[in-house]
């Protein structure tokens, strides 16, 4: 699907002076009720062209399937349906070309193609609406706009999935430390960490899923909201755009923005997802941490301070999060309250979803790049990773085993970091006295031992854990994921 862009100089002409004259079709369906034009102010809020246009390549194909069910159901003959076919052919090329023109009085691309498509074909193309409304019409254009890019976002989001697992299967071993509250909590393996966003990720991909699943009735054949007064095939022009069934209830097809909404939450999440993806790579890029280094190609410069190397593509994408949630509100706002059925606040559901759409995918091809470019420093790391207060959940296990309480594991091993913290010790430079005072329950050979940072991380044997055996149960899991992903 072509996107906006390239057209600013074509719409713009169409609507350079809206008190110049009016097109073979009044802005108005309907004009006959009409006895006075539109006033230019109403028909510049009205009108949704200027950004609907991108809808065009699904109202063609869509009018194409709307043709042949006309046809097949005798309601248009076979040569009134061959030369609507040339005639969509030939607006689909203008529009391909980027040659459409638009006409002042072209409201939205719906009217923009039948007026076209008349001036082609001739007075056959006034029979393409027969059967139809503009308001089943535009609501199967965004269904099929919703499904088109929820499979993108699928495409887009497996191959990050893809990109996190080759870095986890490339930095198996690494240790870093894990966080909470940005505190260093446990030790972890760089694999396991990378791999906590593929699970993530797998949890958009099945939000997008179901946005297939939420588009799967096909609107058209309800008419404007009670149906239409011709016993039309609907189920065939389902088949014909890919969708599984029909929407059940007219007042419902043409009132339905779900899908929409389901699309939107789904990206909003996803945003929020990958900003903190993108705030984690700040974090730790600065010289404070160290532990990675961005791609120059995904980074900027300081206009003043020559030495400055800013990670600026992480950053926007913590910032593109809350526009898409943004935007997910304000579609909220329009339908809150709408009764029944279609109402012109529906027409405001494109502009946000559309962005939505740009923002997201944008930001999901960067944060594959960007991630695949990611330079990590295994010494900093590991050294970050050493730090044996760390350790102190391991000691009070150790104790545990010993047949001490957690709890009372807990509080003695608390009193063991205050005491190294006042004496500026670490925990192995606890002689075997103060051991003996402060947790007399603990072997001062097995403390030692298990102070080796290697068995911070092995120690974590559990389904789902950091050890090295389980990384691997889990990467084999994740490429199984993608697999079968890849295949359905």
């Amino acid at each position: 699907m072509q996107q906006p862009g390239g057209r600013g100089e074509v719409i713009g002409a169409g609507f350079a002076d809206l008190d110049q004259g009016r097109s073979n079709l009044d802005c108005r369906a309907g004009m006959g009720r009409f006895a006075d034009p539109q006033d230019p102010l109403f028909r510049a809020l009205n009108s949704s062209i200027a950004f609907d246009y991108r809808l065009a390549p699904y109202d063609i194909e869509q009018s194409l399937a709307h043709a042949r069910m006309l046809a097949r159901s005798e309601i248009i003959d076979a040569d009134d349906l061959e030369q609507i076919e040339r005639g969509l052919a030939a607006v689909r090329a203008e529009i391909d070309a980027d040659s459409f023109v638009v006409e002042a009085g072209d409201e939205d691309i719906h009217m923009a193609i039948e007026r076209r498509l008349t001036e082609i074909a001739g007075p056959v193309g006034g029979k393409l609406h027969t059967a139809r409304s503009r308001n089943d019409q535009v609501a199967t254009d965004v269904a099929m706009v919703v499904r088109a890019h929820s499979l993108e976002a699928r495409s887009l989001l497996l191959g990050l999935m893809a990109t996190l697992v080759d870095r986890a299967e490339g930095h198996l071993d690494w240790p870093l430390p894990g966080y909470t509250h940005l505190q260093r909590a446990q030790p972890v393996y760089l694999s396991h960490h990378l791999l906590a966003w593929f699970w993530k990720f797998r949890r958009d991909l099945q939000r997008f899923n179901f946005c297939m699943t939420a588009t799967d009735d096909l609107p058209l054949g309800a008419g404007a909201l009670a149906g239409v007064n011709f016993d039309t095939g609907r189920m065939y022009v389902a088949q014909e755009l890919g969708f599984n069934g029909i929407a059940e209830n007219s007042l419902d097809a043409v009132s339905n923005r779900d899908f929409v909404l389901d699309y939107m939450s789904a990206a909003a999440t996803c945003a929020g997802h990958l900003s903190q993806l993108g705030a984690e790579i700040v974090l730790w890029s600065t010289a404070e941490f160290g532990f990675c280094d961005v791609d120059d190609s995904f980074a900027s410069g300081s206009s003043l301070m020559p030495q400055k190397k800013n990670p600026d593509a992480a950053e926007l994408l913590r910032a593109k999060a809350p526009r898409i949630v943004g935007r997910l509100a304000g579609v909220h706002g329009v339908l809150h309250a709408l009764p029944l059925t279609y109402n012109k606040d529906l027409q405001e559901d494109k502009e946000p979803l559309f962005d939505t759409v740009d923002t997201l995918e944008l930001c999901l091809r960067v944060a594959r790049e960007m991630v695949s470019g990611l330079r990590f420093n295994r010494e900093r790391m590991a050294a970050a990773a050493s730090d044996e207060f760390t350790a102190a959940t391991d000691v009070a296990d150790l104790l545990v085993r010993e047949g001490v309480p957690f709890r009372e594991a807990h509080g003695m091993v608390g009193g063991l970091v205050r005491a190294a913290v006042e004496r500026h010790k670490t925990l192995s430079e606890l002689t075997d006295d103060e051991l003996g005072e402060l947790a007399p329950s603990l072997a001062p050979e097995a403390f030692r031992a298990l102070l080796d940072q290697s068995s911070w991380l092995e120690s974590k044997v559990s389904e789902g854990g950091t050890s090295l055996a389980r990384i691997g149960e889990q990467l084999a899991q994740a490429r199984h994921v993608l697999e079968e992903a890849t295949v359905n």
